[in-house]
């Protein structure tokens, strides 16, 4: 990973960081199998997958399984999905529940969907009907448990909690409709499968599973944080922690995100909501008189993952959560940086803050971390006169919209 002053800001998602200056270098990401775990020698594909889970003897209870999974990890600020790290560890678990120190338990499944899967891929190779995939079942078990694959349940919260799902896959080839299948109980209670041609309009109307790839588990979305830590705010509509007053009385300000609203989405439906990365670049509490001074501080980063579905575009969604927590008349200006992940280069953005010293300005150099494929939707300088005139504003960046308050 690239090295940031004092702590690496972008793996792993955190409150306020310090920040020194370092020398510049990337890490080149073009590993198009880096969703292969690196000792396996089983390549895993989305279709076989969705083939694999039409194919085995689904229950209510492998539905309500998969249901509480998604719905977890939607509480704890992540997207709809069940990965198949979690199916197979800890049935039922969603993304996130692995990091809170005090969780409730999943609930106990007799038989869950993992021991499905397992049962299916013994026998299909024991009467070789599930071809060269299913060669080594043992090698093949290892590779989906540690591959980045999981199932994605779009508009899951509109499940009638019967209905049998759709299963289709990801085509990672940017198309927005992918064959699927339908799994067709009779009423003498065989089955059968139908293929059909899936789209979001169907994933609207009927329950639908996706199997497509895990791309915002490694990183600790905002929601977590605010468990971990109450200074990042509450979302339900207040403020937890407000600017402490100084020494000399005077209360310092605080800039609050209080709003972030998506007006499009950034990939294809089959691949679910869009992770959004916050970056704020500034001089915490700058109190200098000279210049000499100035070398005593070093810049801060506030870098932190937005999760927005897609059902949620055009939507404000609240957040309430603390960018700077002590914003003073010396800094006029704040390093601002907004990008939808997308992977790739591991580089930075050079930027710098400007603060003033008896009315003179000076720029702090700072860098702000960025994935060269990553859309950079917006990127740029606050002016804390801009913010003054703004407050409480919806204000566009690019394809998002925010409302700021700088607030004592």
């Amino acid at each position: 990973m690239k090295k940031m002053s004092f702590r690496n800001v972008f793996m792993v998602i955190s409150a306020v960081v310090p920040l020194m200056t370092a020398a510049s270098c990337e890490i080149i990401d073009d590993d198009f199998d880096k969703h292969v775990d690196s000792g396996a020698t089983t390549i895993v594909e989305l279709a076989d997958v969705a083939t694999l889970l039409s194919a085995v003897p689904l229950e209510l209870t492998h539905l309500n399984e998969v249901h509480q999974a998604v719905e977890s990890s939607s509480v704890n600020g992540y997207d709809e999905e069940y990965t198949m790290a979690d199916l197979f560890e800890q049935p039922g678990r969603g993304v996130g529940e692995s990091r809170l120190l005090t969780r409730s338990s999943p609930g106990a499944y007799e038989n869950p969907l993992r021991d499905l899967i397992r049962q299916h891929v013994l026998s299909s190779a024991q009467t070789k009907s599930g071809g060269e995939r299913f060669s080594d079942p043992e090698a093949f078990l290892n590779a989906l448990t540690e591959s980045d694959i999981q199932i994605y349940w779009p508009f899951s919260e509109s499940w009638d909690g019967e209905t049998m799902p759709v299963i289709t896959f990801d085509p990672e080839d940017g198309s927005d409709a992918n064959i699927g299948y339908r799994i067709i109980v009779n009423e003498d209670g065989s089955r059968g499968l139908e293929e059909v041609v899936v789209d979001e309009q169907m994933a609207a109307l009927v329950p639908v599973w996706v199997v497509n790839r895990n791309s915002d588990a490694e990183y600790t979305s905002l929601e977590l944080l605010r468990r971990e830590d109450p200074e990042w705010g509450d979302g339900g509509g207040s403020i937890i922690v407000k600017p402490s007053a100084k020494a000399t009385g005077t209360a310092s300000k605080g800039l609050i995100l209080k709003d972030f609203t998506m007006h499009r989405n950034y990939d294809t439906w089959f691949a679910g909501a869009s992770e959004f990365f916050v970056k704020v670049g500034y001089v915490d509490d700058f109190t200098a008189a000279t210049e000499a001074e100035l070398k005593m501080y070093n810049p801060k980063v506030t870098d932190f993952m937005i999760v927005v579905k897609r059902s949620q575009s055009g939507k404000p969604q609240t957040f309430n959560t603390l960018l700077i927590s002590d914003w003073n008349g010396q800094m006029s200006h704040c390093a601002f940086m907004i990008t939808e992940d997308d992977g790739g280069t591991q580089t930075e953005w050079k930027c710098t803050a400007l603060v003033r010293i008896k009315s003179m300005s000076y720029g702090v150099e700072l860098n702000l971390p960025l994935n060269t494929r990553d859309d950079i939707v917006w990127r740029g300088q606050l002016a804390k006169r801009w913010i003054d005139a703004n407050t409480g504003i919806d204000s566009r960046f690019g394809d998002v919209s925010m409302t700021f308050d700088l607030t004592e």
